[in-house]
């Protein structure tokens, strides 16, 4: 079996998009009311879903609180969300969704407006951060382990296996959040697992975000935010060996659609 492949060559270089100017009023209205309760509402909705997690097999209701947490999130963000392509959520019953990866609010983003419940891979050490970590393991998320390329492949596998048994994957192909607000390259995990799973790839791409909470700030910029569901694109027939391929469909496409919805890259 071969492993995933993390060849795709950079894209060429970009200027960063400009991140907005930030009011004094939106920073000293973060730092001392908006970040308290962003902290207040993940462990109120943390602690909730643990004691779900009692008895909650399914991560159903967990699944519910989530999505509480996330609408709060995006409620003291004064973000509003904008959903584009939501008839093409229900096209499948289990597909891997996989979107670029621009804030720390892309994941309420899609907690808030995906309308069914799904599992996320993220990056291992998100298990050991109290409250998050805590409902990522009991809700049955999955951690990717990148510390060699069989742990990565062995995560993938433990993806296909959740992706078998009928539920949806939702996966940043970046691997990390983007430095300068453009989609990045994708590696290959998602890809391979639609393949491995044949279920459809879907791209989802978020705009607004980056400008909301670019990478190495701790301040709120609030602007319209807005998710765009592509088609999905089907892996029947497809081997391992066309992951390469679909990854590089797979990031056209999304970079395609953030560049047709973003105000400043027209």
């Amino acid at each position: 079996m071969p492993e995933p492949s993390t060849s795709l060559e950079q894209p060429p270089q970009r200027p960063p998009v400009a991140k907005p100017p930030a009011p004094a009023f939106f920073r000293w209205l973060t730092y001392l009311l908006l970040i308290p309760l962003i902290a207040a509402s993940t462990t109120f909705f943390g602690c909730i879903s643990l004691i779900c997690g009692l008895w909650d097999k399914s991560g159903r209701q967990q699944h519910f609180i989530a999505h509480l947490w996330a609408r709060t999130l995006l409620l003291l963000s004064l973000s509003p969300v904008t959903l584009i392509g939501a008839e093409k959520l229900r096209l499948h019953q289990t597909a891997v969704y996989a979107a670029n990866h621009l804030s720390y609010y892309d994941t309420p983003v899609l907690f808030a407006r995906l309308p069914f419940q799904f599992r996320i891979m993220a990056k291992q050490a998100l298990w050991k951060i109290p409250f998050i970590g805590w409902y990522l393991n009991r809700s049955g998320q999955v951690p990717v382990d990148q510390s060699s390329s069989r742990n990565a492949v062995a995560s993938l596998n433990r993806c296909v296996q959740t992706l078998k048994g009928g539920m949806p994957m939702v996966i940043f192909p970046e691997g990390g959040r983007t430095k300068d607000g453009h989609p990045q390259a994708f590696v290959s995990g998602a890809a391979y697992m639609a393949i491995k799973a044949q279920v459809p790839l879907v791209p989802i791409t978020l705009v607004g975000t980056y400008e909301l909470l670019p990478m190495h700030t701790y301040h709120l910029h609030p602007r319209p935010l807005c998710v765009v569901v592509g088609d999905p694109i089907p892996t029947t027939g497809l081997t391992t060996r066309d992951a390469d391929a679909l990854t590089e469909q797979l990031l056209d496409t999304i970079t395609r659609t953030y560049i047709s919805y973003h105000p400043e890259l027209d």
